[in-house]
């Protein structure tokens, strides 16, 4: 009796020691996805006419569950707000302001605005788009009204489930078109950024993100001077690298960090995601894939690990519609892979997509993460209710 006793005693201790150390464990989810674009046809699409208002609610239906899942979700935002027509698309993104609410909507939470049309609709534009992110709640760097918000909000920190992450966004170019005084747009500098990052180690964030606009766009493989920055952020301290600009999904590697005691850390860089949304037409610009990462905190040491990166691919499909309208739709392809007629997919699209997510997997065999198991994610969702 007592041998039974002493038994059930230690099996308590030790559930309650095992369940004390998973509390002691905190868990941060990040999504990132590629390129949110506007094309001129995007924002033709997205006009209801009989209404006079824009609504980009439907791109992101099939998406969203997934995005929703994260405790972040971080985008590519290159395009502007500007707050009034005309809109635009290429060579100068002018997006209406009803795409904002609409990418809050679907989950995402932090968008980069340091990239090559940033300046496309001026110094106002700037404003005018870090204006409707607030307003709409959204985390957001890269660009700043003025020196003096630069300097107290850069690096970007967010605090969540216990986690203090620093984020920095720089792009290569504005398209030749010059930063207007007051607003700054984070530049590719190395100096600068050394400088940067000196200044996020000394805040102690448990974990330093680094989003470059970088490459050569539609290749299909990072260049020599996407590497050796990515060795140079690594070593400042970076411990995540995502880049966005080529519009086609570039490889995921590591490359390893030297650390002050001199041992090495390897440090995750997907040099690409590609394009999240576009209207873009040349090869393997009709989709991308999202980023899950996740990090784990130990609660008692402080010490953060990062989680082996795992990609979803998702593909742009242009809905054509009887009365000759088009929508334009993020599809996480997984879940709709067999059959996607439950969203009213024809064969034909069915297919396309079927083309790019094979060339998007063979691109990404060799690559140092694995494809997310994503269709238990994401029930598989009605048409009628779109």
């Amino acid at each position: 009796m007592l041998h039974r006793v002493a038994m059930a005693l230690v099996l308590l201790l030790y559930a309650v020691g095992g369940a004390a150390q998973a509390d002691s464990i905190q868990t941060l989810r990040l999504i990132f996805a590629g390129d949110i674009m506007g094309h001129e046809s995007q924002v033709k699409s997205a006009y209801i006419a009989k209404e006079q208002r824009y609504d980009y609610t439907p791109c992101f239906a099939y998406v969203a569950p997934i995005l929703r899942q994260a405790d972040l979700a971080i985008g590519n935002l290159e395009l502007t707000l500007p707050g009034q027509p005309p809109y635009t698309g290429y060579p100068m993104f002018r997006s209406p302001d009803a795409l904002a609410p609409a990418l809050r909507q679907a989950g995402f939470n932090l968008l980069l605005t340091a990239n090559n049309h940033s300046n496309d609709a001026g110094p106002n534009g700037v404003i005018s788009t870090l204006n409707t992110l607030e307003n709409e709640g959204f985390y957001h760097t890269g660009t700043f009204r003025n020196a003096e918000e630069r300097a107290a909000f850069y690096p970007l920190l967010v605090y969540k489930n216990n986690f203090k992450i620093a984020w920095l966004n720089y792009t290569y170019d504005t398209n030749g078109i010059p930063t207007k005084a007051p607003v700054l747009v984070n530049e590719i500098d190395e100096t600068l950024i050394a400088e940067d990052m000196a200044v996020a180690r000394a805040l102690q964030p448990d974990f330093i993100i680094v989003v470059m606009h970088w490459g050569d766009e539609y290749q299909l493989t990072e260049n020599k001077k996407q590497r050796v920055l990515a060795a140079k952020l690594a070593d400042w301290g970076a411990d995540l690298i995502i880049g966005a600009h080529p519009h086609v999904v570039q490889p995921i590697r590591t490359v390893a960090a030297l650390l002050p005691d001199s041992t090495e850390k390897l440090i995750p860089v997907a040099y690409s995601l590609g394009n999240f949304i576009s209207g873009q037409v040349k090869p393997h610009t009709d989709g991308g894939i999202l980023l899950t990462v996740a990090l784990e905190k130990n609660r008692t040491t402080g010490q953060t690990n990062v989680g082996q990166p795992r990609y979803i691919p998702v593909w742009r499909w242009r809905q054509r519609h009887t009365d000759g309208r088009q929508t334009y739709r993020v599809v996480a392809i997984a879940p709709f892979e067999t059959d996607a007629s439950s969203i009213g997919m024809n064969t034909t699209d069915h297919a396309a997509m079927l083309r790019y997510a094979r060339a998007v997997r063979q691109n990404l065999a060799d690559s140092q993460a694995t494809e997310h198991p994503v269709d238990w994610l994401m029930p598989t969702p009605n048409a009628a209710n779109y």
